[in-house]
């Protein structure tokens, strides 16, 4: 490809995406198409001879396109959002031209300093105090298990990467029943195996027990474990529930456990004023995640970690071979040595761009309208008399379910809203996912999408009135 042709093909795509933008809605919100599908209909060889771009971005179009699910469509109520916005979308095109390793200061001084001065914002913003530092992660399930890794090298004064888990298989990290499986899934990957993962019993709110917390911890200590570690969760997966900070983080002091939160979807919120409370207790967090790629209208990836003990972090996965030898080592930070991956992409250009574009009072209006038309959509599902909420709602997601009066088996109301969410997905008009709620089937009305108004609200309300009418009649 000439650098004419790549201009040409580059001003059409860009159209394409504006108008792609423009018209999401106009396509099924998840994808219609069937198992395989896909895959046949691509060669089973790779061409000899390379193929115009006309005649690839046709075979986008028709064979690509249809197995999409469009999580940029403002009808996308299912699981959490990865939102985008046009500055995130411009940003992500100068990244890909320029093609940045930023692994080091030296190999792109400006992606390093952009990103801890967008660090420095966030923490401002969001109301943590001085003291603690940030880096992008690519997902909150790595940045989770850089905090694991972390506190399991600060408890063994760093023998464990040394010699390994000779005589250290004790540990015990604490979450709560709600907590997301990721965090089961870092446990295994870091050594400590499934079994040191204690998950904590939840109240009426769904929140983590402090008290019963306490408990584990102290009848752990009595049987020889090691307790290491607790992750608490802002915003739980299932049904966004906000576990006690201010109860957790006295408990994690008195034993002197690392303290994680997970706050990879509601973190946003922090940059509300009035959602600030979550993070009560602040100063017991040793480390914390969100990130902006759910709901921070950032495209995914981009995770943001913050943590208070930086160096023993960098401690823990610093490695230094000759041919990465800097004199710069020591006045910069060098991001390769806060996570796992050596290479990395220029992720703070994107959320710099968004931040800079929206302004902190565009981003706050955005959120406060996805905040207000849950909680509204929330009064009128709790007055339908054939409707009713399964937990509560602090933040944008509506846990409920269909369970008209008429329905007396007490297993037939999770045969009847499983059938509704797939009848209402596969119209294509709208998209939803599941969850359970103290073992109750629970459709989750997820309001978060970058482009969702009142209006698409109650269209998708709508639809699954006419779709529960017509399975009862």
């Amino acid at each position: 490809m000439t650098s004419e042709e790549f201009r040409k093909q580059a001003h059409s795509f860009v159209d394409w995406m504006a108008d792609y933008i423009d018209s999401a809605e106009k396509y099924p919100v998840k994808s219609q198409v069937k198992p395989g599908e896909i895959f046949q209909s691509i060669p089973d060889q790779a061409p000899e001879k390379g193929e115009s771009m006309d005649e690839i971005f046709q075979d986008f179009q028709k064979k690509i396109l249809p197995g999409i699910t469009h999580w940029q469509s403002p009808n996308f109520f299912a699981y959490f959002p990865a939102n985008s916005s046009y500055p995130s979308v411009l940003a992500e095109m100068l990244t890909a031209t320029l093609g940045t390793q930023c692994m080091i200061w030296e190999t792109s001084p400006a992606a390093a300093e952009l990103e801890e001065k967008v660090m420095n914002w966030l923490l401002r913003l969001m109301g943590f105090p001085e003291g603690f530092e940030g880096v992008i992660q690519d997902t909150a399930s790595t940045a989770t298990l850089a905090a694991l890794l972390t506190a399991r090298e600060k408890a063994t004064k760093f023998r464990i990467n040394e010699k390994g888990f000779n005589g250290h298989e004790d540990f015990r990290i604490y979450c709560s029943s709600e907590t997301h499986s990721s965090i089961e899934k870092d446990v295994k990957i870091a050594g400590f195996g499934r079994r040191s993962l204690i998950k904590i019993p939840v109240d009426d709110q769904l929140r983590m027990r402090a008290d019963l917390l306490e408990k584990a911890i102290q009848d752990d200590l009595k049987e020889g474990y090691r307790p290491l570690c607790i992750v608490a969760t802002l915003g739980t997966t299932s049904t966004t529930s906000i576990d006690p900070l201010k109860e957790i983080g006295p408990i994690s002091e008195k034993y002197e456990l690392w303290l994680h939160v997970d706050a990879a979807f509601a973190g946003s919120a922090l940059i509300l004023p009035e959602f600030q409370w979550m993070i009560k207790g602040v100063e017991n967090i040793d480390s914390f995640v969100f990130n902006p790629h759910k709901w921070l209208f950032t495209n995914f990836d981009c995770s943001v970690y913050f943590i208070k003990d930086a160096k023993s972090l960098i401690d823990t996965f610093e490695i230094l071979p000759e041919y990465l030898k800097t004199k710069t080592r020591g006045q910069v930070n060098d991001y390769r040595d806060w996570g796992v991956p050596l290479g990395r992409r220029f992720r703070a250009l994107k959320l710099w761009f968004v931040i800079r574009n929206f302004g902190v009072t565009g981003l706050q209006e955005k959120l406060r309208y996805h905040l207000k038309m849950a909680q509204d959509l929330t009064r009128i599902i709790e007055k339908h008399p054939d409707f009713e909420i399964l937990a509560p709602v602090p933040l944008n997601t509506i846990c409920f379910r269909f369970h008209p009066g008429k329905v007396k088996n007490k297993s037939e109301p999770d045969r009847l809203n499983q059938l509704l969410i797939e009848t209402v997905n596969n119209t294509g008009k709208a998209y939803f996912t599941h969850t359970r709620v103290n073992d109750k089937y629970a459709i989750r009305f997820m309001i978060g999408q970058a482009h969702t108004t009142e209006e698409h609200v109650q269209q998708a309300w709508r639809l699954i009135l006419e779709t529960a009418e017509k399975l009862v009649r």
